[in-house]
């Protein structure tokens, strides 16, 4: 058996605070405002794992009312949804994902990006690409208020568990 799941998350930017996508630290004067370190790939990679399963969302596995995920690792909390999917027997085919800002450019972080979200889920960096968008100075993300990040993951069913 097979299943997609779709993830979604968007964070408005501030300046002093590390702008991290996937676990990987970008060179940028402003970052993520968040509960948690506001990785918004991660966020989105999470949803979608859990969403294909069918077993929640990341705001009820993590919420941000919970004072214990005030500057979670985001990569914990991926790994660690990921590890309640792996329980119920799925494992990844691939991610597909897609970052949206207008700077810093996401190009230059690709690899790196790929790999530590590979590394932080068990999987060869080459299940899981990366692609950075501008929104044309439209919107938030456009306006280089916000950072906004989509998943999608296919997941198999393992043997009979």
């Amino acid at each position: 058996m097979i299943r997609i799941g779709l993830g979604r998350d968007l964070h408005r930017l501030a300046p002093g605070r590390p702008f991290r996508l996937g676990g990987v630290e970008l060179s940028a004067n402003f970052g993520e405002l968040g509960h948690s370190d506001g990785d918004v790939l991660a966020h989105a990679v999470t949803d979608a794992l859990l969403g294909a399963v069918g077993i929640g969302d990341i705001g009820e596995f993590f919420p941000p009312s919970d004072p214990q995920w005030k500057d979670a690792d985001s990569l914990e909390l991926l790994k660690s949804a990921f590890a309640r999917v792996k329980a119920l027997g799925w494992s990844i085919v691939n991610l597909d994902t897609v970052i949206i800002c207008e700077k810093p450019r996401v190009l230059p972080y690709r690899e790196a990006i790929r790999a530590s979200l590979a590394s932080a889920l068990g999987i060869s960096a080459e299940a899981v690409f990366v692609k950075g968008k501008t929104n044309e100075t439209l919107g938030p993300a456009g306006e280089g208020l916000a950072v906004e990040a989509l998943a999608v993951a296919l997941l198999e069913k393992n043997g009979d568990s």
